[in-house]
């Protein structure tokens, strides 16, 4: 693993990358972490910082573990990962042990934070704010019908403005 220049994220397509490739969200210490699957975020600049943006429903497990630590990590991972993804999505840490489930191996960074080894990409980050959402904020109420007053799987997202503080790009397995 190998630190690259934050700047280089730009040659990423954001909305490939997240939306289409999914990254994993990652909040802990190495004595306990979760994992969790998630397709909605963004990366971009703010506060003069670069951040990235992500959607956690304070029902899942991960929600916990970004709310008790400064620190998470997204990671991105090549496509012979995506069953591993598939199942940090679907399954929950209170009912499994991914790591082993999934067969990917945890990493602990300089900042304490955890990634794996398997990924490709990985983003260090630290938080920066947080906010829930409401249900009388969305302008458009079809939104809110349709992914959540139609969906069961929990409440409104909790959103995240986290600081990208390093990046790292895994050597190829």
């Amino acid at each position: 693993m190998k630190k690259i220049d934050i700047k280089t994220l730009g040659r990423e397509d954001a909305f490939d990358l997240i939306g289409t490739q999914w990254m994993l969200v990652t909040a802990g210490t190495s004595e306990q972490f979760n994992m969790m699957t998630a397709s909605w975020g963004g990366i971009g600049w703010l506060w003069n910082k670069p951040v990235a943006f992500i959607f956690i429903r304070p029902e899942r497990y991960t929600h916990e573990f970004i709310e008790a630590n400064e620190r998470l990590t997204l990671s991105f991972y090549p496509e012979d990962c995506r069953k591993a993804l598939q199942l940090c999505g679907t399954k929950s840490g209170r009912d499994i042990d991914k790591v082993a489930e999934t067969g990917l191996n945890p990493v602990e960074l300089e900042s304490g934070a955890i990634t794996f080894k398997e990924a490709r990409l990985t983003l260090d980050c630290r938080k920066l704010f947080k906010t829930d959402m409401k249900a009388e904020n969305f302008i458009d109420k079809d939104i809110l019908a349709r992914w959540y007053n139609d969906q069961p799987g929990g409440g409104l997202h909790s959103i995240y403005v986290v600081e990208i503080e390093q990046a790292y790009e895994h050597r190829l397995r």
